[in-house]
């Protein structure tokens, strides 16, 4: 009788792994797969069965013509968005490799087994630099409910050494601060208010250990805090000075810097042909590496005094080769 209770279960089940539009499986199928379980059904239960299912929501459809079965149509997840979801998933750095196969093969439960294979085909292990910190997975879990509770956290926050082991800052005590939120800029970041300074910091996610969600309460952030157009000017992470940047660069670069300063920056074409934008960032070593990248193609105008820093990086970093 326990058993009878779970056939629409075992049926559900059965249809989401065991089919889709170019797998249907006949009433014979579902009525076999049953049997396995130790269930035995009528073809007419079987009817009323499906309809039931359709009525909860499953998008339990037929096939047309002389073969003559069911599938699963519509999923939460269609086959490219689960690829596009595994591509996101293979290109974290922030992941271990082991977290990243863990979340692919979650993934592939949320489509059929013939849709799995598909999936499997397109893993590949790709040859980059992977965090070994296999705790940040619940370091975020733990910020993210901080954040949601309004609580402080607490943290031990780290540098590898040559040897692979961990140096810890500030003295190996820990830190207590404010998180404000999570944000990706190739690996993890919390950033968090620091109430002292009235400034915000940046810690990498896979860099932090022992955190804990601290009973006290957050302190008030200041309300005029953006954080979409914080981490826009922030450069790989890096704290500078904020200051607004003149550039000019040839069109063929328009692309890139749309990619880093968005669609609504100001630009406006010179008489010369080429491409002027004022942008607020973070004066810092990051955001003279991303320029230096394009050579002659681009060049800073203002202010000054950036100009001038820009050069003596550019010199100090030039006069290590001779």
């Amino acid at each position: 009788m326990a058993n009878k209770k779970l056939k629409l279960l075992y049926l559900a089940q059965y249809l989401h792994q065991e089919t889709d539009e170019q797998h249907p499986k006949t009433l014979q199928d579902l009525l076999a797969h049953l049997e396995r379980c130790g269930i035995s059904a009528e073809r007419k239960s079987i009817y009323d069965d499906i309809h039931l299912l359709q009525d909860f929501g499953m998008e339990i459809q037929t096939t047309k013509g002389k073969s003559f079965g069911y599938f699963l149509g519509e999923r939460d997840f269609q086959l490219p968005e689960l690829k596009l979801l595994i591509d996101v998933v293979q290109a974290s750095p922030f992941l271990s490799s082991s977290k990243s196969m863990s979340l692919i093969g979650k993934l592939e439960k949320l489509t059929s087994r013939y849709g799995a294979r598909q999936l499997r085909r397109q893993v590949y292990v790709m040859n980059r630099v992977r965090t070994s910190n296999e705790q940040l997975y619940y370091a975020v879990d733990g910020i993210n409910a901080a954040i949601s509770d309004n609580r402080k956290i607490s943290f031990r926050y780290f540098d590898w050494t040559v040897k692979h082991e961990k140096a810890y800052r500030h003295g190996g005590k820990a830190y207590v601060t404010n998180p404000v939120a999570l944000c990706v800029d190739r690996h993890y970041y919390l950033v968090a208010y620091d109430e002292t300074s009235g400034d915000y910091r940046h810690y990498r996610v896979d860099r932090i250990s022992n955190l804990e969600v601290l009973d006290e309460p957050r302190v008030s952030l200041p309300r005029d805090f953006d954080l979409g157009a914080y981490t826009k000017k922030i450069f790989d992470m890096y704290n500078g000075d904020t200051v607004t940047v003149r550039l000019q660069f040839d069109p063929k670069l328009l692309n890139a810097m749309i990619d880093r300063f968005g669609s609504d920056a100001h630009m406006h074409t010179t008489d010369d042909g080429l491409i002027e934008v004022s942008a607020s960032v973070e004066a810092s070593p990051t955001f003279y590496g991303w320029l230096f990248q394009f050579g002659t193609q681009a060049k800073l105008l203002s202010p000054q005094s950036v100009v001038e820093d820009f050069a003596h990086w550019c010199h100090e970093t030039l006069a290590q080769y001779g």
